[in-house]
């Protein structure tokens, strides 16, 4: 079987896959509350029922405005079973932003959580949406604001969903950039792109679908970075997601020691956070195997205070939301302090000139970061000239300047152009 082959499915087929495997695993804990693979797969499937009742159909724009959530994962899913795309927006945006992503990705319906409503009230795309959803924890009896639904009620609009054929290259998500070099864009991410990452995050971090994994998922799901590494990953793993809403650290810890994760993906701020707390032993964090780090460079004696607290062990990587996220990592059994490491499986990488973009350099010779492989994005939403200015021959144009050692370790130095 070929590379592209054994890559080749859709987000929806992972989860199916795993719910029939694996009905009785719990696939998610939030706050004292579980869900098994099982309850998962019916709460998807009556979410996009409702979906479909509300006249949402194939290929139509769907946003998610949520913090992390049981209900994210069912409205993600639920929006792909339908065949539709999710578009995900950060729940801290400000009316503008939000405002660019709802009228740029072309929305048909909007998911967000009643405290969000401030916000979304200012903005005049959402109200003509063919749907508005509020997701309240816990639910309540108090009267909607008009046009409104809560997101339980959706799920009993209808029983059946019509037969919908999904393709692997399909679109699945608009992930928005971060907009450094200019307005936001939507990166297309197809399910293949999101499929191949969720597997070879799998890979890199030594997932083992008869032992899973529980994944402290406190990286924002409505981040590229969260949405692959903590909840597509563990689908495809049959592993749990130990949710929580944000970043609190005496909750963090308290999560730990009750639900005891054994992987920890997140960023050098909170591991420097954990660090800086004098008890954090007690609360039995030796149970975490393996952190991944990113966004940001990890310093050596963050990295030593962290693993002698845990016996754990802490692995930088390196990804952009071009890329759905992930591109290269440091080996499990080889890492180099301050690499982002190597390409990862089924990727390519290599150096180029900045003078002509074409000529490959050799080790220790600067130059932009390219990369090639099947989580690589389609190309940006409606977006044609900065698309091929990025992609060029199947190859991502990261704008990172960077550097590659003798043994292929990857080192970012730079950006190329930063507003």
């Amino acid at each position: 079987m070929s590379t592209n082959e054994l890559l080749q499915s859709t987000l929806p087929q992972m989860l199916e896959q795993t719910c029939k495997r694996f009905p009785w695993r719990c696939a998610v804990y939030f706050k004292g509350q579980q869900w098994d693979y099982g309850t998962l797969g019916v709460l998807v499937k009556k979410f996009a029922a409702g979906l479909h009742s509300l006249g949402i159909g194939q290929g139509d724009r769907v946003a998610v405005m949520l913090p992390n959530c049981p209900h994210y994962v069912a409205a993600y899913y639920g929006i792909l079973q339908l065949g539709g795309i999710v578009v995900q927006v950060n729940p801290m945006a400000v009316p503008a932003e939000l405002e660019h992503y709802l009228t740029d990705s072309g929305a048909k319906a909007l998911i967000t959580f009643a405290p969000f409503l401030p916000v979304v009230e200012k903005v005049k795309s959402a109200e003509g949406l063919a749907a508005r959803i509020i997701v309240e924890l816990p639910p309540t009896d108090s009267e909607l604001p008009a046009g409104w639904l809560r997101f339980e009620n959706v799920m009993a609009l209808a029983e059946d969903l019509p037969e919908v054929s999904v393709s692997p290259d399909d679109i699945a998500v608009l992930q928005y950039t971060g907009g450094t070099t200019g307005r936001s864009k939507g990166a297309m991410l197809t399910h293949q792109n999101l499929y191949a990452n969720a597997y070879q995050s799998h890979m890199i971090m030594g997932g083992d679908v008869d032992n899973p994994d529980r994944i402290l998922t406190v990286i924002p799901l409505f981040h590229v970075y969260g949405m692959t590494v903590c909840m597509n990953m563990a689908i495809f793993g049959g592993s749990q997601q130990v949710m929580l809403p944000r970043f609190d650290l005496e909750e963090v810890l308290q999560t730990i020691k009750d639900t005891k994760p054994t992987v920890f993906p997140g960023v050098p701020t909170m591991y420097v956070a954990v660090n800086a707390h004098p008890q954090a032993e007690e609360y039995g964090i030796s149970s975490i195997r393996l952190c991944a780090s990113g966004s940001a460079p990890l310093p050596v004696e963050v990295i030593k205070g962290f693993e002698a607290k845990t016996q754990g062990m802490i692995l930088e990587g390196f990804g952009l939301t071009e890329a759905s996220p992930v591109t290269h990592f440091n080996p499990r059994d080889k890492r180099k302090a301050g690499s982002i490491g190597t390409a990862i499986p089924f990727t390519e990488s290599k150096i180029v000139s900045l003078q002509d973009g074409e000529t490959e350099l050799g080790p220790n010779e600067a130059g932009e970061l390219v990369v090639r492989g099947p989580q690589v994005m389609s190309g940006y939403w409606g977006m044609p000239e900065e698309t091929a200015a990025t992609l060029k021959d199947g190859w991502l144009f990261t704008g990172d300047i960077a550097y590659k050692d003798e043994e292929g370790y990857y080192y970012i130095i730079d950006r190329k152009k930063d507003l």
